[in-house]
């Protein structure tokens, strides 16, 4: 085995799983507040990635400019969505939220269609093109400021949850609602926020995906492989999250590199679903999340 390739693997297989975490990261926020794991996730990003796009192609705009303008777009996603879709679903039964999630997806999805298309498009270039040089190993430019870019927006948001006042409260609503109103905590807003915080992971996902691959509407269903993810990481673990990330990205890789040859191709794509059902049958609550999650 020639070690280089090997490490040439691993090496792109963490800047891959940044970026994974990056979106498992918006999943977490959410449930970790809420308890309702939002599988319209990858829509956000896709819309997030298009408004962006938008910004830069049709208004002609800087990109600090229209990556502000996208953030904005993500927090009024969240604070729209939350009270008006999920807020009067408190209380129903788990699959009833799930089901409508996932009708929400498939509307955000519809309207992406009617807004700008099924046809591909081309990121505008955003980052330098020349690719990082490790030794032996190359990474390239897009997945290098992929990676980058997910490992500062991961770092903001633990410095929020960790710090600050809005992150107390967002920790202590998600430990005990009651005990939280308590104290004078607006369970409400920190319900509103953590959908805005999850829909920026998302959009800011949106934003390096389409940069790396392009946009198209379907771009969205790889929230649908970060599942492995998160449940790898454990449902309620921020940390949970990014380490998933990374080992699903390097065994995505590992598994591209040496196993597809073998089958002549599609093992890389099935693999985090593969990890999925593994994770799901040896250890349903992940390698952090709490042991009494419920899931469905």
């Amino acid at each position: 085995m020639d070690f280089s390739v090997l490490l040439q693997i691993v090496v792109v297989g963490i800047a891959a799983g940044g970026v994974y975490g990056l979106i498992a990261l918006g999943f977490v926020l959410i449930y970790k507040a809420t308890s309702i794991l939002n599988l319209a996730m990858g829509e956000f990003m896709t819309l997030g990635a298009f408004v962006c796009f938008t910004a830069l192609t049709s208004f002609h705009l800087p990109f600090y400019l229209a990556f502000i303008i996208t953030i904005v777009f993500a927090v009024l996603l969240g604070m729209v969505i939350e009270p008006l879709i999920l807020r009067p679903m408190i209380g129903e039964p788990v699959i009833s939220v799930i089901m409508v999630t996932i009708g929400l997806g498939v509307i955000l999805k519809g309207l992406t269609y009617m807004i700008w298309g099924p046809v591909y498009r081309a990121f505008p270039p955003i980052f330098p093109s020349k690719p990082l040089l490790l030794g032996p190993v190359v990474v390239p430019s897009g997945l290098l400021w992929g990676f980058l870019f997910a490992i500062a927006t991961m770092a903001v948001f633990i410095a929020i949850f960790k710090f600050s006042r809005t992150g107390v409260a967002m920790r202590a609503a998600a430990f005990d609602q009651q005990a939280a109103l308590s104290m004078g905590v607006s369970v409400r807003k920190v319900f509103a926020l953590s959908w805005s915080f999850g829909a920026i992971a998302a959009v800011i996902s949106g934003v390096v995906i389409g940069n790396m691959s392009g946009l198209n509407i379907y771009m969205g269903d790889i929230g649908l492989a970060v599942l492995s993810v998160i449940i790898l990481g454990g449902l309620d673990s921020i940390g949970g999250a990014i380490l998933g990330g990374f080992i699903v990205g390097i065994l995505q890789n590992l598994t591209g590199f040496y196993i597809d040859p073998l089958v002549g191709g599609g093992a890389k794509d099935i693999a985090p679903y593969v990890i999925l059902l593994l994770i799901i049958m040896i250890r349903p609550y992940g390698l952090f999340g709490k042991v009494t999650i419920e899931r469905v």
